[in-house]
């Protein structure tokens, strides 16, 4: 699958996810196989602004190899500014940006999943991005709509075709949703009739390898982007990596080897950002690690209570290493959880579907992925 200049094989993406998807995450996934791999959500106007924890996670480490960035905007003057940026100072390779954010605090002030029930904004949004870029390729990301009568997605493809995207991925999802249920793949297929000349991506419910091909075979896309199916289970892409080149996947690993991935996983982030913070970031991951495992609630409940690596090894040390990967665990949905919503949007929002002006910057807080 091809993005421009960039060769993405096998067809997989890592998806976005905030707080997750830094430097020593990317990293520990790319060890287990190939594909694209995206940073953590960037707000454009703090990119802009020199703000240093933005600049801190728009950084990449110099084995990092593209450099694919996600940038999310709302003012099409900023998302300019933001890519001309990034990519006047050679910065990243790819840029893929998001407007499948669900979060209340986010729609109600009309930013995320409710921009592109706003077909004029979107394109300007899109179209300020894609010509700052030049020849480093702009991939779109976005959901079903905002709820079943919203339905924005045949025509935020066609936007993102029209306007030079070199690929667009949709969540098969609404807004609604959030992350609820089965994902909608139907539409996935739909969206692979609409838009023709450029690669569509499905994403939703990549729990196991197979289930990459399946989806592809049956909605005609070109690629899978992988979300919540990867978290606790960083050995997914080697599944991946081993379906599309025809052969079996490998048995999950026991958990001697778990153990052994989550310490070098909690070390890393412990490099990367210092050991107790580290140590505080790794938590939500020994959650995921663990799921399904005999005793994890009360394993968990150590684990989260660590504050150095050697505590980590100890907890890890006093476990059974022969522990099979749990069977009822490989398809349990992971991250975030909660339902269906009523997607909160400002007052009169829906009034001007042709409004193309954009929300206030309130709208850019940097809460989720989509």
């Amino acid at each position: 699958m091809r993005f421009g200049p960039l060769t993405v094989s096998p067809p997989v993406v890592l998806a976005p996810m905030a707080g997750i998807t830094n430097y020593p995450f990317r990293a520990l996934c790319r060890r287990f196989g190939a594909g694209l791999y995206v940073s953590e959500m960037i707000t454009a106007r703090a990119l802009v602004e020199q703000n240093t924890r933005t600049l801190q996670l728009a950084g990449f480490n110099p084995d990092e190899s593209p450099r694919s960035i996600q940038l999310y905007g709302i003012d099409p003057h900023y998302l300019g500014e933001a890519v001309a940026m990034l990519t006047g100072e050679d910065r990243v390779d790819h840029i893929d940006l998001n407007f499948g954010c669900p979060v209340r605090k986010v729609t109600r002030r009309g930013g995320g999943a409710a921009i592109p029930v706003k077909p004029n904004l979107l394109r300007r949004i899109v179209r300020a991005a894609v010509r700052a870029a030049g020849p480093v390729p702009v991939t779109l990301k976005f959901r079903i709509g905002l709820d079943d009568r919203y339905r924005s997605f045949l025509d935020a493809g066609r936007i993102g075709e029209e306007e030079g995207c070199a690929a667009v991925a949709l969540h098969a999802r609404t807004a609604a949703q959030m992350y609820d249920g089965e994902a909608h793949w139907e539409t996935i297929a739909e969206l692979a009739d609409a838009v023709t000349s450029i690669p569509v991506l499905g994403n939703g419910d990549i729990w196991e390898g197979w289930d990459a091909l399946r989806m592809m075979r049956t909605t005609g896309c070109d690629g899978v982007v992988v979300g919540r199916g990867c978290l606790g289970r960083p050995w997914l892409f080697r599944d991946l990596a081993d379906v599309f080149a025809g052969r079996e996947p490998q048995d999950p690993p026991h958990f001697g080897e778990i153990a052994r991935i989550m310490v070098e996983h909690a070390t890393a982030l412990a490099e990367w950002m210092g050991e107790l913070p580290g140590l505080r970031s790794f938590r939500k991951h020994a959650t995921w690690y663990t799921k399904g495992f005999p005793g994890s609630a009360r394993l968990r409940d150590r684990l989260i209570r660590v504050e150095s690596l050697r505590d980590l090894e100890k907890v890890l040390a006093e476990t059974d290493p022969e522990w099979p990967f749990p069977a009822t665990a490989m398809r349990v949905p992971r991250g975030k959880s909660g339902g269906r919503q009523r997607v909160a949007l400002p007052e009169g929002y829906l009034d001007d579907l042709e409004d193309d002006t954009p929300p206030c910057s309130a709208a850019e807080d940097p809460a989720s992925g989509g």
